[in-house]
């Protein structure tokens, strides 16, 4: 099973001159990482910690977001996410570059720990304070090396469907992990082309997304969450229990009220970090044979709940 280094923290990617030391300064950032022709000069400079970033191969990201468009089946409008939860499963020895502004750079870090990622975040003025406050808070979930929770066995073929697919799983909150053949400890296991998925569906990734889900069941889903259509979750092992990460797309806007979270398992325990609100509590929490269920009051951008027995 591939191993995912929560303990990796995205980088800043700062390309200003060091004149601007004092705004890093003031905005909370402890060190950058810096474009190779302006490395010499903030070398010289020696006010700042700053390492040489070669970006030339990193893989461009753009800021994570939700877009409202308008649902062509009703005067509603559905949420799409621009996640980029599948590129960074899928390419997981590749080095990232996100480009997001503002509240945005937030947003990025926190995607980019959230699914392991190698990833600086380029920002702007802006976005300088709240990159430096989540960065402060993914420091303080603690250094832990764990492996993803995965209900599904997807063979990737490095098609673009395949990627539409992953990228639709993810925002469904299917939990998955790309795998060469089937095994044993997989609820299920996804090759396009196959009896079960054929490739024809594939060409409609939403309908083959739901086919997925279908063959899964609900039930049998490791987590479950209810109430926004904007959160994607995710589930990372612990030595007692397991990981509960929640990211709101939106968070760069709005915040998410009342989400519901169901999990398998018996967890009498819990703890609750959540970035923006150090003081905010579970609510409604039972822990039952089956699965652990509770309500988060509100989510920012960004929670973990560690859950043991």
């Amino acid at each position: 099973m591939m191993l995912l280094a929560l303990a990796l923290l995205p980088g800043l990617l700062w390309d200003e001159p060091p004149a601007s030391v004092e705004e890093l300064r003031e905005a909370g950032i402890t060190g950058i990482y810096v474009p190779a022709e302006r490395y010499n000069a903030w070398k010289r400079a020696g006010q700042f910690p700053a390492q040489p970033a070669d970006t030339r191969h990193a893989v461009k990201l753009a800021a994570p977001s939700v877009l409202y468009r308008a649902n062509v089946a009703s005067a509603t409008r559905a949420p799409w996410l621009a996640s980029n939860g599948w590129r960074l499963l899928r390419n997981t020895k590749d080095r990232f570059l996100y480009e997001a502004q503002g509240t945005q750079a937030a947003l990025a870090a926190a995607e980019a720990f959230c699914f392991g990622g190698s990833a600086l975040v380029h920002t702007d003025r802006a976005g300088l304070k709240p990159f430096a406050e989540m960065l402060e808070f993914l420091r303080g979930l603690g250094e832990s090396d764990t492996a993803p929770v995965a209900d599904i066995g997807f063979v990737d073929d490095g098609s673009a469907a395949a990627g539409e697919v992953m990228n639709l799983m993810v925002r469904d909150n299917l939990l998955f992990q790309i795998v060469s053949g089937s095994g044993p400890q997989l609820k299920l296991t996804v090759r396009l082309g196959s009896k079960e998925f054929p490739r024809e569906d594939a060409k409609n990734p939403s309908m083959a997304a739901h086919e997925v889900r279908a063959q899964l069941t609900d039930e049998r889903r490791s987590i479950r969450v209810y109430g926004s259509a904007v959160v994607v979750a995710r589930l990372t092992t612990m030595p007692d229990g397991v990981r509960v990460h929640l990211l709101n797309y939106a968070g760069a806007e709005r915040k998410v009220d009342g989400l519901r979270v169901r999990v398998l398992g018996q967890y009498q325990k819990h703890r609750l970090a959540a970035a923006g609100s150090p003081k905010a509590e579970l609510l409604d929490y039972s822990a039952n044979a089956d699965a652990t269920e509770f309500t988060l009051p509100e989510l920012k951008t960004y929670a973990v709940i560690d859950l043991s027995r």
